[in-house]
């Protein structure tokens, strides 16, 4: 069950926003603004299944929540940081590596 916060924005039970219908989760578009300096036009071009609409109720969302969207931003990056270090370290690449070093 989810929250509607207002007609384009909804808290799912995990306590993530979504821009509502769609599987497009309002920190995506914030870290295109904050990372790439994106604009809401770009936005719409990287994201076409969005409104304009879509994308400013997004980042007004993230204003009116700055403090719980940097911080679930933050999480999002220690998991993805934590994964490729998994990953890095899989016997799969480790057999790589050896492999390449024996050449």
């Amino acid at each position: 069950m989810s929250t509607v916060v207002n007609s384009l924005i909804e808290i799912d039970e995990s306590g993530v926003a979504w821009i509502t219908g769609t599987n497009t989760k309002v920190c995506e578009v914030v870290v295109d603004t904050l990372a790439h300096g994106s604009s809401p036009d770009e936005i719409h071009f990287q994201y076409p299944h969005l409104s304009l609409a879509h994308i400013h109720a997004a980042l007004s969302f993230y204003h009116l929540h700055r403090t719980q969207m940097e911080a679930e931003i933050q999480q999002c990056w220690l998991e993805a940081n934590k994964l490729a270090e998994d990953e890095y370290n899989s016997p799969f690449h480790q057999r790589l590596r050896e492999i390449k070093d024996n050449q």
